[in-house]
């Protein structure tokens, strides 16, 4: 060998060195030239006539001036027909240009893929399948699931519709409670405010005081008459006693006194008749305690009949109206038929 294994050229043909007064023999020189040619065949060529046996370790790295094209691999400052490793970093300065496909084993396999904070490449977990999605204007396909989604562009605690372009905004909250949608919701003591129209065909519960000017609605109204009769004393006023209903629509009737929870005006109608004749008898109407309408009737020999209708408005907290009867003949009774013994009243209007 004309290396010493450590790079070293050595002469090792015998003869070797020569020195001052030596024959010059042709077996010695033939020796010589052979072992320089083995040592300078085993050298690499700088014109890349000879291809190395073993990797060769470069201890100072490899610098090349060379400005070559990186489109392509055979024309690159270092080309290799077989496979690159490096143990260390590997620095870039220009741009890295991969004809196939790069494999980064320290990656998961399938997952997506991001920077860190040192700008290292480091596997993400997906969700969902498809596309990866970009920061604009990215299109979404399939259902979003999750605890909650936050869009920044959006008003807090607001309603969320679309507008003409299809896309999310707030709109302003009136109420609370749930969202509305269009077939039968049911609302929960809504303020309407001034509807432009409406059918009320199937509502209840509407307050007199919710009806138009001139309509009488659902007001209250009552019809009674005696159960028992009253005794009438000669000449003096008597409360004529009710004692069975035939109706009360709103249990404004008590104790044979009438008294209204709806302010409105009412239409009274009351009738007495008595077994035997009197000189005259005399009905009222009174209202809160004092005569306000009456009737009479001067009655013949064997019966009185004496009716009173009137229209009062009853202010639908305190005013009350009852029935008092007045005869100018000796004590008598009245009678309890229904059909002409009654005490009624039923609103008319509103007030």
């Amino acid at each position: 060998m004309s290396y010493n294994g450590s790079g070293t050229f050595q002469i090792n043909t015998s003869g070797q060195p020569v020195v001052t007064g030596t024959v010059i023999s042709s077996s010695a020189f033939n020796a010589l030239t052979a072992d320089l040619a083995t040592g300078l065949s085993t050298a690499i060529t700088k014109d890349g006539q000879t291809a190395t046996t073993v990797r060769i370790p470069f201890a100072q790295g490899i610098n090349s001036s060379l400005a070559t094209d990186t489109s392509s691999g055979s024309t690159g400052s270092i080309y290799t027909a077989g496979g690159v490793g490096i143990t260390k970093g590997l620095f870039v300065g220009g741009t890295a240009t991969f004809s196939a496909t790069p494999v980064f084993s320290a990656l998961t396999a399938s997952s997506a893929v991001a920077t860190d904070a040192s700008k290292n490449l480091v596997s993400v977990a997906n969700t969902g399948t498809g596309n990866n999605v970009l920061s604009a204007s990215p299109t979404l396909t399939g259902t979003i699931a999750g605890a909650s989604l936050s869009l920044s562009s959006l008003t807090a605690s607001s309603a969320v519709a679309t507008d003409a372009s299809k896309n999310l905004v707030s709109v302003t909250n009136t109420g609370t409670g749930n969202n509305v949608l269009a077939t039968s919701p049911t609302l929960v003591t809504p303020a309407l405010g001034t509807p432009a129209s409406g059918i009320l065909t199937n509502c209840t519960g509407l307050p007199q005081a919710g009806l138009a000017a001139n309509v009488a609605g659902n007001g209250p109204a009552f019809s009674a008459y005696p159960s028992a009769t009253t005794s009438l004393v000669q000449y003096v006023a008597t409360k004529i006693t009710y004692g069975t209903e035939e109706w009360d629509t709103n249990s404004n009737f008590a104790s044979s006194r009438f008294t209204p929870t709806v302010a409105g005006y009412y239409q009274v109608n009351a009738s007495t008749s008595m077994a035997t004749g009197a000189a005259s008898t005399y009905i009222y109407v009174y209202k809160n305690g004092a005569v306000y309408k009456s009737g009479n009737l001067v009655s013949s020999a064997t019966s009185s009949w004496t009716i009173v209708s009137c229209q009062v408005y009853l202010n639908g907290s305190t005013d009350y109206i009852e029935i008092y009867v007045q005869q100018n003949n000796a004590t008598q009774t009245n009678e309890t038929a229904s059909n002409s013994n009654y005490f009624q009243a039923a609103m008319i209007r509103s007030a």
